[in-house]
């Protein structure tokens, strides 16, 4: 049986498979794998496992919200050296608050899903 981390490790996979820089990327992958990486989910507290799901239903909104962020660009616009520099750490913070008001329900729904069978 694959771990979770295997599951993160395979999604950073993608993404560096899918043209998207490791550079962009690496920090919050590699934050979702270590938290993924240092829980045993069959002893983990239930705030553990929750926490885990949280990291990656912020990941996967970062990830949507970098696509979408591609698709508004206008050619016309001059680019901004600070919004390019700080795009990103932008984009993420975002994403991690998006998780934390748990209005999208992915974490919660990960998590018992993960609770009912569980891993």
């Amino acid at each position: 049986m694959s771990s979770i981390g295997d599951i993160a490790s395979s999604y950073y996979d993608f993404n560096s498979i899918y043209g998207n820089t490791p550079a962009t990327n690496t920090t919050s992958a590699d934050k979702l794998v270590n938290t993924l990486d240092n829980i045993n989910v069959e002893n983990a507290s239930d705030e553990e496992l929750l926490e885990a799901c949280k990291s990656f239903e912020a990941y996967f909104i970062e990830q949507v919200l970098k696509e979408a962020k591609k698709t508004i660009k206008d050619e016309d616009e001059e680019e901004n050296q600070y919004i390019e520099y700080f795009g990103d750490t932008m984009i993420q913070q975002c994403a991690e608050m998006i998780s934390d008001r748990g209005e999208l329900g992915i974490a919660q729904t990960l998590y018992e899903s993960m609770k009912r069978n569980g891993m």
